[in-house]
């Protein structure tokens, strides 16, 4: 039974696998300053609302952007699973080449995606991660990560228009039915909305102008299934790419020992 950990600089998903399925996940807010034990109190409580305890899990996996946390998330395994768990980026063996300039720098959540999708989707990929940051990470057909493009998240420039612009309201994202706004909140959620369709196109075009070969578009994250259907650049969604990525990852490691 698997405790997979995925933190990412907004939220913290929390998720268990049985062997064959994952049977529960949950969400949390992303706060470096949380100890083990407040992890264990908050996690105690929705295991037993799904009929689970700790004792139950006997392995756990971890992928975090935030390395102040990572300390206390590997003691919330150790204490209350009695398992040393894996960390992606420190004693995980990814099983992939990482072929940039300086391997070390590649974020965590970019290479366990990348393995998400290379198990599930052949050929060369291109993976988009819409998070706190929007991602655009390249997968090789042979399951190598390329490197990629990072941007900033559309929430992030939404919350960065209210913050700089003092007559600008704070507003929901959604989809608007016209480019062309008449008021200023729907001129400002056509602008930011429109322009990530704009953002994300136009960046795919490129890369596969660069790459000049046929790639197969993938995206995740909380805010991808905003834009599905709203642009034919994107072949697939793929909100469990990241469990599945772990997942993968936690099978490689355990084969191999």
């Amino acid at each position: 039974m698997l405790l997979a950990i995925e933190q990412g600089n907004t939220n913290t998903m929390f998720a268990v696998h049985d062997g064959e399925t994952w049977i529960a996940q949950w969400r949390a807010a992303t706060d470096s300053s949380r100890t083990a034990d407040e992890y264990a109190v908050w996690l105690s409580q929705l295991l037993a609302m799904a009929s689970l305890k700790f004792e139950v899990l006997d392995a756990c996996i971890i992928s975090s952007v935030v390395p102040q946390s990572i300390f206390n998330l590997r003691n919330l395994a150790r204490r209350y699973l009695h398992v040393e768990p894996l960390v992606i980026g420190e004693n995980a063996e990814l099983g992939i080449p990482v072929r940039i300039d300086k391997p070390s720098e590649a974020g965590a959540d970019r290479l366990v995606n990348a393995i998400g999708a290379h198990v599930i989707y052949p050929g060369d990929l291109i993976v988009i991660d819409s998070g706190t940051a929007t991602t655009f990470d390249i997968v090789a057909a042979d399951g190598g990560f390329e490197g990629g493009v990072i941007a900033p998240g559309i929430n992030l420039s939404m919350e960065a228009l209210h913050a700089a612009a003092a007559k600008l309201p704070r507003v929901a994202i959604q989809k608007p039915q016209r480019v062309v706004g008449k008021d200023t909140v729907g001129a400002m959620q056509a602008g930011v909305f429109w322009g990530y369709i704009a953002l994300i196109e136009g960046l795919i075009a490129r890369i596969k102008a660069e790459w000049d070969k046929p790639m197969t578009v993938v995206a995740t994250g909380g805010v991808a299934s905003l834009f599905h259907g709203a642009t034919l650049a994107i072949d697939h969604f793929d909100p469990d790419l990241t469990i599945r990525g772990l997942l993968e990852i936690q099978r490689r490691n355990t084969q191999k020992a």
